[in-house]
Parts: structure tokens; C-alpha cells; sequence
């Protein structure tokens, strides 16, 4: 039978939500942990515009699970390998998703692999794998390479000052609309709008006030989303029609999402449901790649030393000339694999794993309630000097094969872990690997004089006012 949707959330209206979560919290089974649980502007602020030296002090003063109290409602937080892993392994059905904190994130990714738990997420993951497969990912190398040189080509000249995570965002979206979708980025329908700006203008939602995040009506945040949203949505249905009326079908996501079956030949997804898959697989596909090139070359333009043994070693493997596939898998350019862990690392883009306790719970010797909002960190945790020293260093060594082997189960999670694990992870591996090597083999990039790097969240980190890079010169061959 055709999947069935999720459970509907609770209530779509954030005031209604926002009382059962207080009602819920005074009906706690157990004690929260320790932690600043008064309500406080100052804190909640704190924690919109900064929440990582705020998280960090926390677990200094109260250890590696503590709530804090942020906006309405207590908000727990468990730090570290031990913590992780519990949220994301070893007791992860224990937590749900769908209620958490980015419950917000439905207003435009629908019920998508994001938004979605249990059985209705184990179901649709299923019919997704096979578009994730080792041999169809490299399949995309292509349509990556291509994009990528011809966007080097028409935007990278000697001289010039570029926003390098605005160029990437374009550049990413053209590859996950054509690779994972087979949506032609110069076809009629995709010029007929911006989508690197609209989900600019979608996710932009997510950095505002808590409080404004709250109002509907016209001339809201809420309003500007869903206006930038259904410019999208056109999109999708447009190529969906499309699709069905000439009876072109391929080898991409969106092909696989219109043609899988049940168990009785009936369509398994419904439009909307491909909607919502290709909405999140959009945002995920290119979001993550976008902030993780951005982040690695904000870190190589101040670490020339760095620079200097991505380029020996592109001397030494690729002798000028473009990599072969199997140089880009991760063990071809082994330098380069460990600058992009050790980027991953400082800036995870999935910074934070947002959850809601199904029943109460014991970790690190703290009590924590039935449907309290429980979250892990990994941009936190990869900042603890006890699991990793001198974290605001960005040292690649990190990532040697022996150093990956020491480090405690749970601690590195840049994709979170488990079931959950990111679907497109290799995906975006792949892409910011093919891209930092063409940039690399080609041209020498700089910070703009003066520029200080600020972050935001929203819901991934990025940088806050883009990455202007000055194009020095073309690379030594």
C-alpha cells in the first residue's frame, strides 16, 4: 500500500505549541538536570546569536548534560562522545524529532526525511538508498566537474573580489538540481526563478527573533517563507507534470521518488510526499556543501602552511591535470580528506541534533523528563579540549589515519550518527572535494582585508556576512 503520511504534529499554531510545552514541563516525571533553568532574554539571545562560547561554559560549570532555559521553555543539553552516541546509537529510539525545536522547519521541508520519525522515516529512507549508492554517486562526478569549471571559468578572474559562499551556493544548487534530479539549471522552468536566493530567503527564517518566528500573517517572517517556498514548490510540480507527460525518466532521485511501487504496483509516494523528499534533498544537497567550502577556505587563507601541502600533494597525484574518480573518494587525496575533517569538525553545518525525550531518562548521572527537549552539539563537542586539544586550532593532522582510530566512539559527528546518519553525506563529500580540488589547481584565493568572520544559524552554521575572497592570481602548475 502506498506510504502512509506521519503523525500530524500536535498543533500548527506556536502559541498553542507554546503552552503545551510549558504544561508538558510542569508535568515533568522526573527532575531536569542541573543548569540555568530561569527564564532570561539575555540567555536566550545569547544563545541566537552565539550559542557555541555559551554551550562550552555550560558544560565547564555544570558537566556534560544541563538544561538551560531558553525562550519559554527548558532546553537540556548532553555534550560529548558519551552523549552523542546515546542520542544517536545506542538509545536513539528513544528520542523523536518531529517535536523538537525545528518542528519550524516543517512550514517548508514538509515531512521529509528531516522532519519525520519512526516507522514512516525508516520507510522512506528505504525507498531513497538506492539513489545514495556508491556507484550512482560517482555517476554525478561529472555533472560536479562540469559545473564546476565552467563556474571557475565564468566568475574567477585575477584581480577581482568574490563572495565565495554566495558563488558556491549558486554553484551548488545548479549540481544537486541536475545530479540529484535531473533538473536542467537552464532550462525554462529553473530560470524562471532564483533558487539559490529563494532558499537564502527560506532559511533567513530560521536567524530571525524567536518571538517574530512565532507571528503569522502577511508582512511576517512566516509569510516571507512560505511566499519564497511556493516559488519553489512550482518548480517541483512543474518538473513532476513534465515528467509524466513525456514519459522521461532517469536514473536521479526524483525519477526513482515518481516510479517506486508497493507491493501492489501502486505508486508508493504521493506528489505531495515527492515534494517534501525533493524540498529537504534540495536544501541538504547543497546547504551543507555551500558552508563547508566556504569554511575551508576562510581556514586555508590563514594557514599558508596548510595551502602549501594541499598543492604538493595535488603535484604529486594529479601532475597538473583534473583527478581521476577514484583520487576523489577520500583515500585518492589523503591531505585533502584530513583538511576537510578538520573543517567539519570546527564547523559542522548540522550543528545541532534537536530531539524530544519519549520517556525519562538517565545519562552522566542526571535525571531527564518525559518529552523534555533534549539536543546534542556536535560543533560543541568538537570543541571540547578534552577531546580535542587546542580546539580552536585548525590542525588537519587531527584526521590521521591513527589519530581517527584514538578517538572515543561518538566524538566526531559531523553528519549525526546512527539511523539518522545524513542520506546524502557521500553526496556532499564527493561535491566539496571535486570543488576545493578545482579551485585549488587553478587559482590563489584571500581574505579581504579586514574581514572578520562572524557565524549564523539558520538552521545549518554559515558564515554570517559571506566570504569575500580577493582571486590573486592562477595557481602554480
Amino acid at each position: 500500500m502506498p506510504l502512509a503520511s506521519p503523525p500530524p504534529l500536535r498543533s500548527y499554531n506556536p502559541f498553542v505549541v507554546l503552552v503545551n510545552d510549558l504544561q508538558e514541563e510542569r508535568a515533568a516525571d522526573v527532575p531536569f538536570p542541573k543548569g540555568e533553568t530561569w527564564p532570561s532574554l539575555t540567555r536566550t539571545k545569547r544563545f541566537a546569536d552565539e550559542p557555541l562560547p555559551l554551550l562550552l561554559e555550560s558544560y565547564e560549570k555544570y558537566g556534560p548534560i544541563f538544561t538551560l532555559r531558553l525562550f519559554h521553555a527548558n532546553s537540556v543539553f548532553a555534550l560529548g562522545p558519551e552523549a552523542n552516541h546515546y542520542m544517536t546509537v545506542s538509545n536513539a529510539n528513544n528520542f523523536e524529532w518531529r517535536n523538537s525545536y525545528f518542528r519550524d522547519l516543517i512550514g517548508f521541508a514538509g515531512d521529509g526525511l528531516l522532519t519525520t520519525d519512526g516507522e514512516f522515516h525508516k520507510a522512506s529512507r528505504r525507498i531513497m538508498l538506492p539513489a545514495f549508492h556508491h556507484d550512482t554517486i560517482m555517476a554525478s562526478l561529472q555533472t560536479m566537474t562540469e559545473e564546476t569549471e565552467n563556474a571557475l571559468d565564468a566568475y574567477f578572474v585575477a584581480g577581482q573580489e568574490i563572495d565565495l559562499y554566495s558563488f558556491t551556493r549558486r554553484l551548488a544548487i545548479r549540481i544537486a538540481m541536475k545530479a540529484l534530479f535531473g533538473i536542467d539549471p537552464d532550462g525554462s522552468a529553473a530560470r524562471a526563478i532564483d533558487a539559490a536566493e529563494l532558499f537564502e530567503q527560506t532559511l533567513s527564517f530560521y536567524s530571525r527573533d524567536y518571538s517574530l518566528r512565532m507571528l503569522r500573517g502577511p508582512f511576517t517572517p512566516w509569510a516571507e517563507q512560505q511566499k519564497a517556498t511556493k516559488k519553489l514548490n512550482k518548480l517541483i510540480y512543474s518538473e513532476l507534470s513534465r515528467r509524466r507527460a513525456e514519459n522521461d525518466y532517469g536514473e536521479d532521485v526524483l525519477s526513482l521518488l515518481i516510479l517506486a511501487r508497493d507491493e501492489t504496483g501502486r505508486p508508493a509516494l504521493s506528489d505531495l510526499q515527492i515534494r517534501d523528499e525533493v524540498m529537504t534533498l534540495l536544501f541538504a544537497g547543497h546547504d551543507t556543501t555551500t558552508s563547508t567550502v566556504a569554511f575551508m577556505f576562510y581556514e586555508l587563507a590563514k594557514h599558508p602552511q596548510v595551502v602549501e601541502g594541499l598543492r604538493s600533494e595535488q603535484a604529486g597525484t594529479l601532475r597538473g591535470e583534473r583527478p581521476a574518480p577514484d583520487q576523489l573518494t577520500g583515500t585518492g587525496l589523503p591531505y585533502l580528506e584530513a583538511v576537510l575533517e578538520e573543517t567539519l569538525r570546527k564547523y559542522p553545518p548540522a550543528w545541532i541534533g534537536p530531539r524530544r525525550a519519549i520517556e525519562s531518562f538517565e545519562l552522566h548521572g542526571q535525571t531527564v523528563p518525559a518529552k523534555a527537549f533534549v539536543n546534542y552539539c556536535s560543533w560543541a563537542s568538537h570543541h571540547l579540549p578534552d577531546v580535542f586539544p587546542e580546539p580552536a586550532s585548525f590542525r588537519p593532522e587531527r584526521f590521521t589515519e591513527q589519530a581517527k582510530a584514538a578517538l572515543p566512539k561518538g566524538a566526531y559527528i559531523p553528519f549525526g550518527g546512527g539511523s539518522r546518519t545524513c542520506i546524502g553525506m557521500r553526496f556532499g563529500q564527493l561535491e566539496i572535494r571535486t570543488i576545493a580540488t578545482s579551485i585549488l589547481r587553478r587559482f590563489e584565493l584571500a581574505l579581504v582585508p579586514g574581514f572578520e568572520l562572524t557565524i549564523r544559524q539558520m538552521p545549518t552554521i554559515s558564515p554570517r556576512e559571506g566570504l569575500p575572497m580577493t582571486v590573486r592570481s592562477s595557481a602554480p602548475s
